[in-house]
C-alpha cells in the first residue's frame, strides 16, 4: 500500500481536538435517506450492470458506482446539517456481504466510489465553512455472517465462514478505504465480537505495514433491553475485549432508540478510557418498519446524555435524517465534551461478562 496522506497522518491529532473542544457530530441513516428516492432496478443497475444475472435492487452500497450523484448528495445534506464526520456508503462492500449480489469482484472498486463521494461531499462543505474541517469515516459493516453462532440449529458447530475468510474480506475493504482518502475507520454495528476482532485484527495488520495508524472507532450493538449483543456480551464484556486494540473512540448504535440505550451508554462511559460514541435509531421500529421518533424527541434525549458528561461524538442511526442531525447538534452544543475517567490499572477480561482482577 502507498504511505498514508498528510491529511490521513493528522486526523488523530486533529480530531483529539475536535473532541476535547466539543461534542463531535456524526452523520444519521444512509439507507432512511435512499429510501426516500424511491429508486428502481434500474438506478441500481446503471449502465454498466444493466445485463447482470442477479437482482440488485436494495443494494445500496452500489449506487456510489450507479447514481453517485445520490449518495454525494445524502452526504452534502448531512454536512449542511451540522456533521462533522460522515460515513461512507459501504456497510455492505466486502466480499462476504457482496456474494449476496454476485458482485465480489467489484468489492475495491466499490469502496474506492464511496470515499470519493464523501470526500466530494466533505471538501465542498470545507468550501463553505473556511477553517472548519470535514471528515470521511470508512463504514465497516458486521457482515451477514457471523464467526461465533451457527446458521443452523442442528449443527451448533457449524460456521458459515471461517475466521481468516473474515479477516480476508475485511482487509480488502480497509485497504480500498485507506487507498481511497478516509480519515477514520469506523467498525460499526457490531453484533458478534467475534467478527469485530477479525476487523480490528485486519487493521492492526495494515497499520503495521504502513507503519502509521489512522483513528478507529468501534461502535457495538446492544441487541435489546437485556443489554446484551447477539452473541451474548455485556457491554462492559465487550469493552474488554477489544479495548486492547486500542480504539480512538468506542460506542453504540442501532437497534434501540436513545431512551433504550441510556444505561448502556452511561456503563461505557464509565468504563472506557478513550472517547465514547452514541448513534441511536429514531426510537424502535413501528408495525411498519418505520421510526416514529422525531428530531426533537432524539435530540432531547441525547441532550440528557450530553448533560451527564457520557458523550465525545454523537449521531444517529436508522430512521434518522438530516433534520434529526441539525436538532442534535443544537441540543448538545451547550454541553461540554465527556473527560475520560482515571482507572486503576487492573487485569480486565472478559467472557459474556467482565472479569477484573484486582
Amino acid at each position: 500500500m502507498n504511505a498514508l496522506t498528510p491529511r490521513q497522518l493528522s486526523a488523530d491529532a486533529d480530531l483529539r481536538a475536535l473532541f476535547a473542544r466539543r461534542i463531535a457530530i456524526l452523520d444519521g441513516a444512509m439507507g432512511t435517506m435512499i429510501q426516500q428516492h424511491a429508486l428502481t432496478e434500474a438506478d441500481f443497475r446503471g449502465d454498466r450492470f444493466r445485463a447482470h444475472p442477479h437482482d440488485l435492487r436494495g443494494n445500496n452500497d452500489l449506487l456510489c458506482l450507479t447514481r453517485p450523484d445520490v449518495i454525494q448528495d445524502i452526504h452534502a445534506q448531512y454536512f449542511a446539517a451540522g456533521a462533522d464526520l460522515v460515513e461512507t456508503n459501504t456497510f455492505s462492500s466486502t466480499a462476504i456481504a457482496q456474494a449476496d449480489y454476485k458482485l465480489e469482484p467489484v468489492v475495491t472498486e466499490l469502496n474506492l466510489a464511496a470515499v470519493a463521494c464523501a470526500r466530494r461531499a466533505a471538501d465542498q462543505a470545507e468550501a463553505a465553512t473556511p477553517g472548519r474541517r470535514r471528515y470521511v469515516a470508512g463504514a465497516i459493516g458486521p457482515l451477514n455472517r457471523t464467526l461465533s453462532l451457527s446458521p443452523d440449529v442442528n449443527r451448533p458447530d457449524y460456521r458459515a465462514v471461517t475466521w481468516e475468510q473474515v479477516v480476508a474480506a475485511y482487509d480488502e475493504q480497509a485497504r480500498a478505504l485507506i487507498t481511497g482518502g478516509v480519515d477514520v475507520l469506523l467498525v460499526e454495528t457490531i453484533f458478534d465480537t467475534l467478527n469485530a476482532k477479525a476487523a480490528l485484527f485486519a487493521l492492526d495488520h495494515i497499520f503495521d505495514e504502513l507503519g502509521a495508524r489512522l483513528p478507529v472507532i468501534v461502535s457495538v450493538t446492544i441487541t435489546d433491553l437485556s443489554g446484551r449483543t447477539l452473541s451474548g456480551q455485556t457491554t462492559e464484556a465487550f469493552y474488554n475485549s477489544i479495548r486492547h486494540t486500542r480504539p480512538f473512540c468506542v460506542g453504540l448504535n442501532c437497534a434501540l432508540g436513545p431512551k433504550q440505550m441510556r444505561p448502556f451508554v452511561a456503563e461505557l462511559a464509565r468504563v472506557a478510557e478513550c472517547f465514547v460514541s452514541c448513534y441511536p435509531n429514531a426510537g424502535l421500529p413501528n408495525a411498519f418498519g418505520g421510526y416514529d421518533e422525531t428530531p426533537a424527541d432524539v435530540a432531547g434525549a441525547l441532550a440528557e446524555f450530553a448533560a451527564a458528561g457520557w458523550l465525545n461524538l454523537v449521531g444517529g442511526c436508522c430512521g434518522t435524517t438530516p433534520a434529526h442531525i441539525a436538532a442534535i447538534a443544537q441540543a448538545v452544543a451547550p454541553f461540554p465534551p465527556r473527560v475520560a475517567p482515571e482507572r486503576p490499572p487492573v487485569l480486565r477480561l472478559s467472557g459474556l461478562e467482565p472479569l477484573l482482577v484486582a
